[in-house]
């Protein structure tokens, strides 16, 4: 309940910082705008955002007689958490991976890389696969979408007043309650807004991917197993990033699919590995 609590106030926060950017634009005018354009991106992200994802990577859709100890765990993690069968997906990647798409339950998809089906045990398998079980519950994806797409429009919103502000274009830095936003508060404004996009975007998401693992420990039965397999595909990205990777779609998958080393891994939107599987071993009074 607090991690939900939390997601609400940051959406709420980053909500506002889309709304201080269109009025900063163009007055009430330019937040009208700001709003309808998120709202027109939020739509059309959620409803084919699965389709664009499966296609980037190439994934194939697999039948039961394709891996019947797949369906079988994914089958019974579905009934753990009272949802439909999700389809599932089999990405040509040597990184062991995995992530969940789909607008809502009922659609909902799980992709898993060849790697990852040769490298677990699996009981490993089983936690990863209910820690995306659990994404699927959540609504999580509905939540990424969302705040993905409210944080882009934030920084596309921000390179206009930036540049609006600079050339003195129309109205551009104005406010029509104050009479006038000077140039150089606006550029502030351009310039700080997205950074503080990506920060609150990066909170959300780690807040998700805690959620995730206590939920789809429970789902799988143990911590344990999902603990052990967090430390594997960790270490595998670290030396092995996946090739062909977007960094737009790195929230979606289990742990970061480029190497999060170095000044990266304080942007990623994963949380630190060590602490997921401290906090998975503490679950089982370790």
């Amino acid at each position: 309940m607090a991690n939900q609590i939390k997601t609400g106030l940051l959406l709420g926060l980053l909500t506002a910082l889309l709304i201080l950017l269109g009025q900063a634009l163009g007055g009430r005018g330019g937040l009208i705008i700001a709003l309808a354009f998120a709202v027109v991106m939020n739509v059309g992200s959620y409803w084919f955002s699965d389709k664009i994802v499966l296609s980037m990577y190439r994934a194939r859709e697999l039948e039961q007689a394709d891996a019947p100890g797949l369906f079988d765990i994914v089958g019974q993690l579905a009934r753990n958490a009272g949802l439909p069968m999700p389809r599932i997906y089999l990405l040509p990647q040597e990184q062991p991976n995995a992530f969940a798409t789909g607008r809502d339950p009922a659609h909902a998809a799980v992709a898993v890389t060849e790697g990852l089906l040769r490298m677990v045990s699996p009981e490993e398998l089983a936690g990863v696969l209910g820690h995306e079980m659990a994404h699927v519950k959540h609504r999580d994806i509905l939540v990424q979408t969302v705040t993905s797409v409210v944080a882009g429009a934030v920084t596309g919103i921000a390179g206009m007043l930036k540049w609006g502000a600079l050339f003195g274009m129309g109205g551009m830095g104005r406010d029509d309650d104050e009479g006038g936003r000077g140039a150089g508060g606006a550029i502030l404004l351009a310039i700080v807004a997205p950074v503080a996009a990506l920060l609150i975007q990066m909170a959300i998401s780690r807040s998700r991917e805690f959620m995730a693992d206590e939920t789809g420990a429970k789902l799988a039965g143990t911590p344990l197993p999902l603990a052990g397999a967090l430390t594997k595909l960790e270490a595998y990205a670290q030396t092995a990033p996946m090739r062909d990777a977007n960094p737009a779609t790195e929230n979606m998958f289990i742990v970061n699919p480029l190497s999060g080393a170095g000044v990266a891994g304080l942007f990623s939107t994963h949380p630190p590995t060590e602490e997921r599987v401290r906090r998975l071993r503490a679950m089982a009074g370790h």
